[in-house]
Protein backbone atom coordinates (compact mmCIF):
# COMPACT_ATOMS: atom_id res chain seq x y z
CA UNK A 1 0.00 0.00 0.00
CA UNK A 2 1.38 3.34 -0.53
CA UNK A 3 1.93 6.23 1.80
CA UNK A 4 0.73 10.00 0.83
CA UNK A 5 2.90 13.02 1.35
CA UNK A 6 1.99 13.02 5.03
CA UNK A 7 3.09 9.27 5.46
CA UNK A 8 -1.28 7.46 6.08
CA UNK A 9 -1.99 5.10 3.49
CA UNK A 10 -3.63 6.12 0.53
CA UNK A 11 -7.18 4.73 0.17
CA UNK A 12 -7.68 5.07 -3.16
CA UNK A 13 -7.52 2.13 -5.11
CA UNK A 14 -5.60 1.54 -8.01
CA UNK A 15 -7.82 2.39 -10.56
CA UNK A 16 -8.89 5.36 -9.07
CA UNK A 17 -5.36 6.24 -8.66
CA UNK A 18 -4.46 5.59 -12.24
CA UNK A 19 -7.38 8.16 -13.22
CA UNK A 20 -6.69 10.64 -10.93
CA UNK A 21 -2.87 11.30 -11.32
CA UNK A 22 -3.08 12.54 -15.17
CA UNK A 23 -5.83 15.13 -13.60
CA UNK A 24 -4.04 16.67 -11.29
CA UNK A 25 -0.48 16.86 -13.84
CA UNK A 26 -2.49 18.41 -16.71
CA UNK A 27 -4.69 21.40 -15.06
CA UNK A 28 -1.89 23.29 -13.82
CA UNK A 29 -0.18 22.71 -16.90
CA UNK A 30 -3.23 23.96 -19.08
CA UNK A 31 -4.37 26.68 -16.59
CA UNK A 32 -3.41 29.36 -19.35
CA UNK A 33 -6.46 27.88 -21.53
CA UNK A 34 -8.96 28.42 -19.21
CA UNK A 35 -7.66 31.87 -18.82
CA UNK A 36 -7.46 32.72 -22.69
CA UNK A 37 -11.02 31.25 -22.60
CA UNK A 38 -11.84 33.67 -20.36
CA UNK A 39 -10.42 36.44 -22.05
CA UNK A 40 -12.22 36.11 -25.10
CA UNK A 41 -15.60 35.46 -23.12
CA UNK A 42 -15.09 38.63 -21.49
CA UNK A 43 -14.10 40.52 -24.53
CA UNK A 44 -17.43 38.86 -25.99
CA UNK A 45 -19.84 40.75 -23.94
CA UNK A 46 -18.54 43.99 -24.68
CA UNK A 47 -21.49 45.12 -26.70
CA UNK A 48 -23.93 43.99 -23.83
CA UNK A 49 -21.99 46.02 -21.40
CA UNK A 50 -21.88 48.63 -24.04
CA UNK A 51 -25.60 48.89 -24.09
CA UNK A 52 -25.66 48.78 -20.38
CA UNK A 53 -22.99 51.30 -20.02
CA UNK A 54 -24.80 53.70 -22.51
CA UNK A 55 -28.79 53.32 -20.68
CA UNK A 56 -26.44 54.37 -17.45
CA UNK A 57 -24.75 57.33 -18.89
CA UNK A 58 -27.96 58.40 -20.78
CA UNK A 59 -29.75 58.61 -17.66
CA UNK A 60 -33.04 57.17 -17.08
CA UNK A 61 -35.24 59.96 -17.71
CA UNK A 62 -33.44 60.77 -21.28
CA UNK A 63 -33.13 56.73 -22.33
CA UNK A 64 -37.00 56.36 -21.32
CA UNK A 65 -37.57 59.40 -23.58
CA UNK A 66 -35.84 57.38 -26.79
CA UNK A 67 -36.93 54.20 -25.63
CA UNK A 68 -40.84 55.18 -24.69
CA UNK A 69 -41.52 57.02 -27.70
CA UNK A 70 -44.20 56.20 -30.70
CA UNK A 71 -41.64 55.58 -33.16
CA UNK A 72 -39.87 52.60 -31.22
CA UNK A 73 -43.32 51.27 -30.57
CA UNK A 74 -44.10 51.45 -34.96
CA UNK A 75 -40.69 49.62 -35.22
CA UNK A 76 -41.63 46.70 -32.56
CA UNK A 77 -44.85 46.20 -34.43
CA UNK A 78 -43.12 46.03 -37.61
CA UNK A 79 -40.70 43.50 -35.89
CA UNK A 80 -43.50 41.83 -34.66
CA UNK A 81 -45.56 41.29 -37.70
CA UNK A 82 -42.96 40.49 -39.67
CA UNK A 83 -41.71 37.64 -36.93
CA UNK A 84 -45.49 36.38 -36.96
CA UNK A 85 -45.82 35.94 -40.78
CA UNK A 86 -42.43 35.02 -42.19
CA UNK A 87 -41.35 32.18 -39.83
CA UNK A 88 -44.50 30.36 -39.55
CA UNK A 89 -43.99 30.90 -43.44
CA UNK A 90 -40.62 29.20 -43.65
CA UNK A 91 -41.17 26.25 -41.16
CA UNK A 92 -44.16 25.08 -43.36
CA UNK A 93 -43.05 25.91 -46.63
CA UNK A 94 -39.54 24.47 -45.76
CA UNK A 95 -41.38 21.22 -44.14
CA UNK A 96 -43.46 20.30 -47.23
CA UNK A 97 -40.14 20.84 -49.37
CA UNK A 98 -38.32 18.25 -46.88
CA UNK A 99 -41.32 15.87 -46.96
CA UNK A 100 -41.54 15.66 -50.62
CA UNK A 101 -37.83 15.23 -51.19
CA UNK A 102 -37.27 13.14 -48.22
CA UNK A 103 -40.24 10.65 -47.83
CA UNK A 104 -41.60 10.82 -51.62
CA UNK A 105 -41.50 9.51 -54.61
CA UNK A 106 -41.02 12.87 -55.83
CA UNK A 107 -39.09 12.54 -59.42
CA UNK A 108 -35.62 14.44 -59.48
CA UNK A 109 -35.99 14.00 -55.41
CA UNK A 110 -31.92 14.87 -55.02
CA UNK A 111 -31.64 17.85 -57.54
CA UNK A 112 -34.76 19.70 -55.93
CA UNK A 113 -33.09 18.73 -52.49
CA UNK A 114 -30.01 20.83 -53.84
CA UNK A 115 -32.22 23.45 -55.62
CA UNK A 116 -34.40 23.82 -51.76
CA UNK A 117 -30.68 24.60 -50.14
CA UNK A 118 -28.96 27.05 -52.70
CA UNK A 119 -30.64 30.15 -52.12
CA UNK A 120 -28.58 30.36 -49.35
CA UNK A 121 -25.87 31.42 -51.74
CA UNK A 122 -27.75 34.42 -52.65
CA UNK A 123 -27.10 37.24 -49.98
CA UNK A 124 -30.70 38.81 -48.63
CA UNK A 125 -29.87 41.73 -49.75
CA UNK A 126 -29.29 40.86 -53.65
CA UNK A 127 -32.42 39.19 -53.06
CA UNK A 128 -33.90 42.48 -52.16
CA UNK A 129 -32.21 43.80 -55.46
CA UNK A 130 -33.21 41.65 -57.75
CA UNK A 131 -37.18 41.82 -56.61
CA UNK A 132 -37.09 45.42 -56.23
CA UNK A 133 -35.28 45.91 -59.73
CA UNK A 134 -37.50 43.37 -61.40
CA UNK A 135 -41.07 44.84 -59.39
CA UNK A 136 -40.06 48.91 -58.56
CA UNK A 137 -43.57 48.84 -56.66
CA UNK A 138 -42.83 46.35 -54.30
CA UNK A 139 -42.35 47.77 -50.86
CA UNK A 140 -43.43 47.60 -47.40
CA UNK A 141 -44.59 44.48 -45.37
CA UNK A 142 -46.07 41.96 -47.72
CA UNK A 143 -42.56 42.31 -49.58
CA UNK A 144 -40.74 42.38 -46.45
CA UNK A 145 -42.04 38.77 -45.79
CA UNK A 146 -42.10 37.59 -49.64
CA UNK A 147 -38.10 38.15 -50.15
CA UNK A 148 -37.75 36.68 -46.53
CA UNK A 149 -39.53 33.44 -46.88
CA UNK A 150 -38.02 32.76 -50.24
CA UNK A 151 -34.18 34.10 -48.75
CA UNK A 152 -34.32 31.59 -45.45
CA UNK A 153 -36.84 29.37 -45.47
CA UNK A 154 -33.52 27.42 -46.25
CA UNK A 155 -32.38 27.47 -42.64
CA UNK A 156 -35.12 25.38 -41.69
CA UNK A 157 -34.83 23.07 -44.48
CA UNK A 158 -31.67 21.71 -43.87
CA UNK A 159 -32.13 21.11 -39.99
CA UNK A 160 -35.78 19.91 -41.07
CA UNK A 161 -33.98 17.29 -43.77
CA UNK A 162 -31.44 16.04 -41.02
CA UNK A 163 -33.62 15.57 -38.15
CA UNK A 164 -36.13 13.25 -40.81
CA UNK A 165 -33.13 11.07 -42.13
CA UNK A 166 -32.79 10.05 -38.13
CA UNK A 167 -35.93 9.11 -37.35
CA UNK A 168 -36.78 5.60 -36.56
CA UNK A 169 -39.00 4.10 -39.76
CA UNK A 170 -40.36 1.45 -36.94
CA UNK A 171 -42.07 4.07 -35.26
CA UNK A 172 -43.77 4.55 -37.91
CA UNK A 173 -44.56 1.25 -38.59
CA UNK A 174 -46.39 0.43 -35.47
CA UNK A 175 -48.39 3.82 -35.10
CA UNK A 176 -50.00 2.79 -38.64
CA UNK A 177 -50.40 -0.69 -37.60
CA UNK A 178 -52.09 0.94 -34.92
CA UNK A 179 -54.72 1.93 -37.43
CA UNK A 180 -53.63 5.32 -37.77
CA UNK A 181 -53.94 7.39 -41.16
CA UNK A 182 -50.68 8.69 -42.98
CA UNK A 183 -51.85 12.19 -41.73
CA UNK A 184 -51.85 11.31 -37.98
CA UNK A 185 -48.75 9.18 -38.02
CA UNK A 186 -47.33 12.16 -39.71
CA UNK A 187 -48.49 14.26 -36.78
CA UNK A 188 -48.27 12.57 -33.75
CA UNK A 189 -45.51 10.64 -34.49
CA UNK A 190 -42.74 12.59 -36.85
CA UNK A 191 -43.63 16.22 -36.21
CA UNK A 192 -42.53 15.42 -32.49
CA UNK A 193 -39.57 14.33 -33.62
CA UNK A 194 -39.22 17.45 -35.51
CA UNK A 195 -39.38 19.72 -32.53
CA UNK A 196 -35.93 20.64 -31.92
CA UNK A 197 -34.79 21.25 -35.87
CA UNK A 198 -38.01 23.53 -35.98
CA UNK A 199 -37.36 25.38 -32.67
CA UNK A 200 -33.51 25.81 -33.81
CA UNK A 201 -34.08 26.71 -37.67
CA UNK A 202 -36.93 29.45 -36.55
CA UNK A 203 -34.64 31.19 -34.03
CA UNK A 204 -32.13 31.04 -36.61
CA UNK A 205 -34.07 33.11 -39.36
CA UNK A 206 -35.62 35.09 -36.38
CA UNK A 207 -32.43 36.27 -35.61
CA UNK A 208 -31.52 36.48 -39.22
CA UNK A 209 -34.51 39.12 -39.85
CA UNK A 210 -33.51 41.11 -36.61
CA UNK A 211 -30.32 41.84 -37.51
CA UNK A 212 -31.29 41.95 -41.54
CA UNK A 213 -30.50 45.65 -43.18
CA UNK A 214 -30.32 45.87 -47.08
CA UNK A 215 -33.27 43.54 -47.60
CA UNK A 216 -35.53 45.89 -45.88
CA UNK A 217 -34.11 49.13 -46.84
CA UNK A 218 -34.27 48.06 -50.42
CA UNK A 219 -37.99 47.30 -50.05
CA UNK A 220 -38.28 50.46 -47.57
CA UNK A 221 -39.51 48.68 -45.00
CA UNK A 222 -38.68 50.20 -41.34
CA UNK A 223 -37.45 48.05 -38.93
CA UNK A 224 -34.67 48.18 -36.09
CA UNK A 225 -31.24 47.78 -37.71
CA UNK A 226 -32.53 49.91 -40.82
CA UNK A 227 -33.64 52.93 -37.83
CA UNK A 228 -30.37 52.50 -36.37
CA UNK A 229 -28.24 53.14 -40.06
CA UNK A 230 -30.38 56.14 -40.58
CA UNK A 231 -29.98 57.62 -37.15
CA UNK A 232 -25.89 56.63 -37.63
CA UNK A 233 -25.31 58.01 -41.36
CA UNK A 234 -27.51 60.80 -41.22
CA UNK A 235 -27.86 62.82 -38.16
CA UNK A 236 -25.01 60.53 -36.15
CA UNK A 237 -27.63 60.57 -32.80
CA UNK A 238 -25.10 58.23 -30.72
CA UNK A 239 -27.85 58.16 -27.41
CA UNK A 240 -31.24 57.25 -30.04
CA UNK A 241 -28.82 54.81 -31.85
CA UNK A 242 -27.64 53.36 -29.05
CA UNK A 243 -31.40 52.84 -27.34
CA UNK A 244 -32.28 51.19 -30.37
CA UNK A 245 -29.84 49.31 -30.29
CA UNK A 246 -30.66 48.29 -26.70
CA UNK A 247 -34.44 47.11 -27.70
CA UNK A 248 -33.07 45.17 -30.11
CA UNK A 249 -30.63 43.44 -28.27
CA UNK A 250 -33.13 42.75 -25.95
CA UNK A 251 -35.52 41.39 -28.57
CA UNK A 252 -32.69 38.77 -29.60
CA UNK A 253 -32.23 37.42 -25.87
CA UNK A 254 -35.91 37.48 -25.55
CA UNK A 255 -36.19 35.47 -28.85
CA UNK A 256 -33.24 32.68 -27.32
CA UNK A 257 -35.95 32.87 -23.87
CA UNK A 258 -38.63 32.18 -26.17
CA UNK A 259 -36.74 29.03 -28.36
CA UNK A 260 -35.86 27.60 -25.06
CA UNK A 261 -38.79 27.66 -23.94
CA UNK A 262 -40.70 26.08 -26.72
CA UNK A 263 -37.75 23.60 -27.28
CA UNK A 264 -38.59 22.36 -23.44
CA UNK A 265 -36.67 19.38 -21.76
CA UNK A 266 -38.07 16.45 -23.18
CA UNK A 267 -35.80 13.69 -24.32
CA UNK A 268 -35.47 13.25 -27.98
CA UNK A 269 -32.52 10.57 -28.02
CA UNK A 270 -33.67 6.97 -28.35
CA UNK A 271 -31.33 4.40 -27.37
CA UNK A 272 -30.13 1.63 -30.11
CA UNK A 273 -29.88 2.70 -33.79
CA UNK A 274 -33.32 1.87 -34.85
CA UNK A 275 -34.31 0.07 -37.93
CA UNK A 276 -31.38 -0.41 -39.96
CA UNK A 277 -33.63 0.48 -43.35
CA UNK A 278 -34.14 3.81 -44.70
CA UNK A 279 -37.78 5.03 -44.41
CA UNK A 280 -40.80 3.99 -46.89
CA UNK A 281 -41.02 6.50 -49.58
CA UNK A 282 -44.91 7.54 -49.84
CA UNK A 283 -46.21 7.43 -53.42
CA UNK A 284 -48.15 10.50 -54.51
CA UNK A 285 -50.11 8.93 -57.89
CA UNK A 286 -51.95 11.25 -58.89
CA UNK A 287 -50.80 14.30 -56.79
CA UNK A 288 -47.01 13.83 -58.55
CA UNK A 289 -47.53 16.69 -61.11
CA UNK A 290 -49.37 19.03 -58.33
CA UNK A 291 -46.84 18.25 -55.60
CA UNK A 292 -44.19 18.95 -58.58
CA UNK A 293 -45.23 22.55 -58.94
CA UNK A 294 -43.74 23.19 -55.58
CA UNK A 295 -40.21 22.90 -55.47
CA UNK A 296 -40.19 23.97 -58.85
CA UNK A 297 -42.11 27.11 -58.07
CA UNK A 298 -40.14 27.66 -54.94
CA UNK A 299 -37.05 27.48 -57.32
CA UNK A 300 -38.15 29.27 -59.77
CA UNK A 301 -38.82 32.85 -57.30
CA UNK A 302 -35.97 32.08 -54.96
CA UNK A 303 -33.02 31.60 -57.97
CA UNK A 304 -34.69 32.57 -60.84
CA UNK A 305 -35.75 35.69 -60.28
CA UNK A 306 -32.01 36.94 -58.58
CA UNK A 307 -29.99 34.89 -61.34
CA UNK A 308 -32.55 36.25 -64.12
CA UNK A 309 -32.45 39.88 -62.80
CA UNK A 310 -28.43 39.59 -62.79
CA UNK A 311 -28.40 37.98 -66.21
CA UNK A 312 -30.13 41.03 -67.45
CA UNK A 313 -28.33 43.59 -65.73
CA UNK A 314 -25.51 42.29 -66.57
CA UNK A 315 -26.74 42.32 -70.35
CA UNK A 316 -27.78 46.18 -70.12
CA UNK A 317 -24.82 47.05 -68.76
CA UNK A 318 -22.14 45.57 -71.36
CA UNK A 319 -18.43 45.21 -71.40
CA UNK A 320 -18.43 48.72 -69.64
CA UNK A 321 -19.95 47.36 -65.79
CA UNK A 322 -16.35 45.48 -65.86
CA UNK A 323 -14.78 48.03 -63.85
CA UNK A 324 -11.96 45.27 -63.57
CA UNK A 325 -9.46 47.89 -61.41
CA UNK A 326 -12.01 48.52 -59.50
CA UNK A 327 -13.68 45.23 -59.30
CA UNK A 328 -9.87 43.70 -58.52
CA UNK A 329 -9.85 45.86 -55.23
CA UNK A 330 -12.50 45.48 -54.21
CA UNK A 331 -12.12 41.45 -54.54
CA UNK A 332 -8.80 41.88 -52.67
CA UNK A 333 -10.06 44.19 -50.06
CA UNK A 334 -12.98 41.24 -49.50
CA UNK A 335 -10.26 38.66 -49.65
CA UNK A 336 -7.95 40.26 -47.22
CA UNK A 337 -10.37 40.79 -44.48
CA UNK A 338 -12.85 37.43 -44.82
CA UNK A 339 -9.01 35.61 -44.62
CA UNK A 340 -7.60 37.85 -41.39
CA UNK A 341 -11.08 37.61 -39.74
CA UNK A 342 -11.47 33.92 -40.45
CA UNK A 343 -7.67 33.35 -39.09
CA UNK A 344 -8.41 35.01 -36.14
CA UNK A 345 -11.31 33.75 -34.98
CA UNK A 346 -10.69 30.42 -35.51
CA UNK A 347 -7.64 31.47 -33.19
CA UNK A 348 -9.56 32.70 -30.75
CA UNK A 349 -12.19 30.25 -30.69
CA UNK A 350 -9.48 27.31 -30.15
CA UNK A 351 -9.46 27.73 -25.83
CA UNK A 352 -13.16 27.55 -25.44
CA UNK A 353 -13.83 24.97 -27.76
CA UNK A 354 -10.78 23.02 -26.28
CA UNK A 355 -12.56 23.87 -22.67
CA UNK A 356 -15.91 22.31 -23.64
CA UNK A 357 -14.48 19.21 -24.74
CA UNK A 358 -11.89 18.44 -22.48
CA UNK A 359 -12.94 20.47 -19.34
CA UNK A 360 -16.80 20.36 -19.66
CA UNK A 361 -18.78 22.23 -16.65
CA UNK A 362 -20.39 25.03 -14.95
CA UNK A 363 -17.99 27.83 -15.64
CA UNK A 364 -17.34 26.13 -19.33
CA UNK A 365 -20.90 26.27 -20.26
CA UNK A 366 -21.36 29.85 -18.77
CA UNK A 367 -18.14 31.33 -20.99
CA UNK A 368 -19.72 29.58 -23.93
CA UNK A 369 -23.00 30.73 -23.79
CA UNK A 370 -21.11 34.42 -23.48
CA UNK A 371 -20.22 33.44 -27.02
CA UNK A 372 -22.94 32.60 -28.32
CA UNK A 373 -25.26 35.07 -26.70
CA UNK A 374 -23.72 37.69 -28.19
CA UNK A 375 -23.16 36.34 -31.77
CA UNK A 376 -26.79 36.10 -32.09
CA UNK A 377 -26.78 40.30 -31.81
CA UNK A 378 -26.63 41.95 -34.71
CA UNK A 379 -24.01 43.12 -36.15
CA UNK A 380 -25.57 46.87 -36.33
CA UNK A 381 -25.52 46.31 -32.13
CA UNK A 382 -21.75 45.01 -32.26
CA UNK A 383 -20.56 48.20 -34.16
CA UNK A 384 -22.03 50.41 -31.90
CA UNK A 385 -20.61 49.09 -29.17
CA UNK A 386 -17.12 49.37 -31.02
CA UNK A 387 -17.73 52.79 -32.27
CA UNK A 388 -18.22 53.99 -28.82
CA UNK A 389 -15.33 52.27 -27.62
CA UNK A 390 -12.63 53.14 -30.19
CA UNK A 391 -14.00 56.86 -30.30
CA UNK A 392 -12.24 57.25 -26.93
CA UNK A 393 -8.74 55.79 -28.27
CA UNK A 394 -8.41 57.52 -31.49
CA UNK A 395 -6.02 55.24 -32.68
CA UNK A 396 -8.21 52.11 -33.29
CA UNK A 397 -11.46 54.50 -34.84
CA UNK A 398 -11.95 52.81 -37.99
CA UNK A 399 -9.10 50.35 -38.45
CA UNK A 400 -8.36 47.22 -39.57
CA UNK A 401 -8.12 45.52 -36.32
CA UNK A 402 -11.56 47.23 -35.42
CA UNK A 403 -13.49 45.76 -38.07
CA UNK A 404 -11.36 42.34 -37.79
CA UNK A 405 -12.71 42.39 -33.75
CA UNK A 406 -16.18 42.96 -34.56
CA UNK A 407 -15.84 40.30 -37.27
CA UNK A 408 -14.27 38.13 -34.32
CA UNK A 409 -17.28 38.73 -31.80
CA UNK A 410 -20.25 38.39 -34.54
CA UNK A 411 -19.02 34.91 -35.86
CA UNK A 412 -17.12 33.41 -33.24
CA UNK A 413 -19.49 30.35 -32.80
CA UNK A 414 -19.36 29.41 -36.49
CA UNK A 415 -16.04 28.18 -35.40
CA UNK A 416 -16.18 27.49 -32.45
CA UNK A 417 -18.56 24.77 -33.45
CA UNK A 418 -16.39 23.54 -35.94
CA UNK A 419 -13.38 23.22 -34.02
CA UNK A 420 -15.53 21.56 -30.54
CA UNK A 421 -16.88 19.04 -32.74
CA UNK A 422 -12.90 17.87 -34.36
CA UNK A 423 -11.38 18.39 -30.89
CA UNK A 424 -13.74 16.01 -29.56
CA UNK A 425 -12.45 13.36 -32.24
CA UNK A 426 -8.90 13.56 -31.00
CA UNK A 427 -7.76 11.35 -27.91
CA UNK A 428 -7.08 13.49 -25.12
CA UNK A 429 -4.35 10.58 -24.54
CA UNK A 430 -2.29 11.60 -27.64
CA UNK A 431 -2.00 15.24 -26.09
CA UNK A 432 -1.00 13.97 -22.45
CA UNK A 433 1.71 11.68 -24.12
CA UNK A 434 3.26 14.48 -25.75
CA UNK A 435 3.50 16.57 -22.82
CA UNK A 436 5.07 13.01 -21.18
CA UNK A 437 7.60 13.26 -23.52
CA UNK A 438 8.71 16.54 -22.62
CA UNK A 439 6.85 18.95 -25.09
CA UNK A 440 5.43 22.38 -23.31
CA UNK A 441 1.50 22.19 -22.99
CA UNK A 442 1.51 24.88 -25.63
CA UNK A 443 3.41 22.70 -28.30
CA UNK A 444 1.30 19.27 -27.88
CA UNK A 445 -2.20 21.40 -28.00
CA UNK A 446 -0.71 22.72 -31.35
CA UNK A 447 1.39 20.09 -32.72
CA UNK A 448 -0.74 16.83 -31.83
CA UNK A 449 -4.39 18.33 -31.25
CA UNK A 450 -4.82 21.33 -33.76
CA UNK A 451 -3.12 18.99 -36.16
CA UNK A 452 -5.88 16.05 -35.97
CA UNK A 453 -8.79 19.16 -35.49
CA UNK A 454 -7.22 20.89 -38.84
CA UNK A 455 -10.34 20.08 -41.26
CA UNK A 456 -13.21 21.16 -38.39
CA UNK A 457 -10.73 24.17 -38.22
CA UNK A 458 -10.26 24.69 -42.20
CA UNK A 459 -14.85 24.23 -42.25
CA UNK A 460 -15.21 27.34 -39.22
CA UNK A 461 -12.60 29.31 -41.49
CA UNK A 462 -14.62 28.96 -44.76
CA UNK A 463 -18.02 29.95 -42.90
CA UNK A 464 -16.33 32.29 -41.19
CA UNK A 465 -15.03 34.10 -44.68
CA UNK A 466 -18.46 33.60 -46.08
CA UNK A 467 -20.15 35.50 -43.24
CA UNK A 468 -17.62 37.92 -43.49
CA UNK A 469 -17.90 38.48 -47.56
CA UNK A 470 -21.64 38.84 -47.12
CA UNK A 471 -21.54 41.17 -44.20
CA UNK A 472 -22.74 45.29 -44.69
CA UNK A 473 -23.69 47.04 -41.74
CA UNK A 474 -20.51 46.84 -39.93
CA UNK A 475 -18.01 47.19 -42.47
CA UNK A 476 -19.87 50.16 -43.38
CA UNK A 477 -19.52 51.61 -39.55
CA UNK A 478 -16.35 50.03 -38.91
CA UNK A 479 -14.05 49.45 -41.82
CA UNK A 480 -11.44 52.46 -42.58
CA UNK A 481 -11.96 55.38 -44.78
CA UNK A 482 -11.37 53.86 -48.54
CA UNK A 483 -12.56 50.14 -47.84
CA UNK A 484 -14.43 48.73 -50.42
CA UNK A 485 -15.59 45.41 -49.85
CA UNK A 486 -18.03 43.48 -52.68
CA UNK A 487 -20.85 44.13 -50.46
CA UNK A 488 -20.36 47.54 -49.49
CA UNK A 489 -19.83 48.42 -53.17
CA UNK A 490 -22.60 46.66 -54.65
CA UNK A 491 -24.52 48.56 -52.04
CA UNK A 492 -22.89 51.92 -52.84
CA UNK A 493 -24.30 51.41 -56.54
CA UNK A 494 -27.52 50.61 -55.87
CA UNK A 495 -27.64 53.49 -53.52
CA UNK A 496 -27.01 55.67 -56.62
CA UNK A 497 -29.73 53.50 -58.60
CA UNK A 498 -27.19 51.99 -60.77
CA UNK A 499 -28.51 48.61 -60.59
CA UNK A 500 -26.39 47.77 -63.92
CA UNK A 501 -22.75 48.24 -62.18
CA UNK A 502 -23.71 46.72 -59.12
CA UNK A 503 -24.48 43.41 -60.84
CA UNK A 504 -21.12 42.14 -61.32
CA UNK A 505 -20.24 42.62 -57.35
CA UNK A 506 -23.56 40.72 -56.75
CA UNK A 507 -22.67 37.87 -59.26
CA UNK A 508 -18.98 37.32 -57.38
CA UNK A 509 -20.68 37.41 -54.04
CA UNK A 510 -22.84 34.71 -54.96
CA UNK A 511 -20.19 32.99 -56.93
CA UNK A 512 -18.11 32.79 -54.04
CA UNK A 513 -20.90 31.28 -51.85
CA UNK A 514 -21.61 28.80 -54.31
CA UNK A 515 -19.01 26.60 -52.94
CA UNK A 516 -19.94 26.77 -49.16
CA UNK A 517 -23.68 25.77 -50.03
CA UNK A 518 -22.94 22.94 -51.73
CA UNK A 519 -20.38 21.81 -49.05
CA UNK A 520 -23.56 22.33 -46.40
CA UNK A 521 -25.58 20.11 -48.64
CA UNK A 522 -23.25 17.53 -48.69
CA UNK A 523 -22.34 17.90 -44.76
CA UNK A 524 -26.35 17.09 -44.17
CA UNK A 525 -26.26 13.99 -46.23
CA UNK A 526 -22.86 12.47 -45.15
CA UNK A 527 -23.60 13.35 -41.73
CA UNK A 528 -26.94 11.00 -41.63
CA UNK A 529 -25.17 8.31 -44.01
CA UNK A 530 -27.35 8.93 -47.22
Amino acid sequence: MSLTAFGKPSRLSPARRSHAVPRLRRWPRHLWMPGLALLVSLAALLPLGFIGWVAVRTGWATASALVFRPRVGELLLNTAMLMALTVPACAVLALALAWLTERSDLPGARVWAWLAVAPLAVPAFVHGYAWVTLIPSLHGLFAGVLVSVLAYSAFLYLPIVAALRRCDPALEDVAASLGLSPWRVFRRVVLPQLRLALCGGSLLIGLHLLAEYGLFAMIRFDTFTTAIMDQFQSAYNGPAASMLGAVLALCCLGLLGLEAGARGGERYARLGGGAARPPRRHRLGRARLACLLLPATVSLLALGVPLVTLARWLAAGGAGVWRLPEIGMALGQTGLLAATGAVVATLAAIPMAWLSVRAPGRLQRALEGCNYVVGSLPGVVVALALVAATVQVRALYQTVATIVLAYVLMFLPRAMLSLRASIAQAPAELEQAATSLGRSPARALWTVTIRLAAPGAAAGMALVALGITNELTATQMLAPSGTQTLATTFWAYTGEIDYASAAPYALLMVLFSLPMTWLLHAQSRRATGR
